[in-house]
């Protein structure tokens, strides 16, 4: 974990994502030294926004389309 203060930070600012990117490490930005900020390597899930991701793992009830008799009621489709 490198620290660095924010003038550094604002200076090196460019150079800062290629330590992470080389190294694998966080980027700690400091201000008069409390840490005020994180830098970290940015990764994606690869499932994330996988088609069908979720197939096989919801399963809706028969009655799911069914609204409950008092919310029916309250919105005035029943009496």
């Amino acid at each position: 974990m490198q620290r660095v203060n924010i003038t550094t930070a604002k200076a090196q600012l460019s150079y800062l994502p290629k330590e992470l990117k080389d190294h694998n490490q966080e980027v700690i930005i400091e201000k008069a030294g409390i840490p005020i900020a994180k830098l970290i390597k940015y990764s994606t899930s690869k499932n994330a926004y996988r088609t069908g991701a979720f197939i096989d793992k919801i399963q809706l009830t028969e009655d799911f389309d069914d609204l409950p008799q008092d919310l029916a009621k309250a919105f005035g489709m029943k009496d």
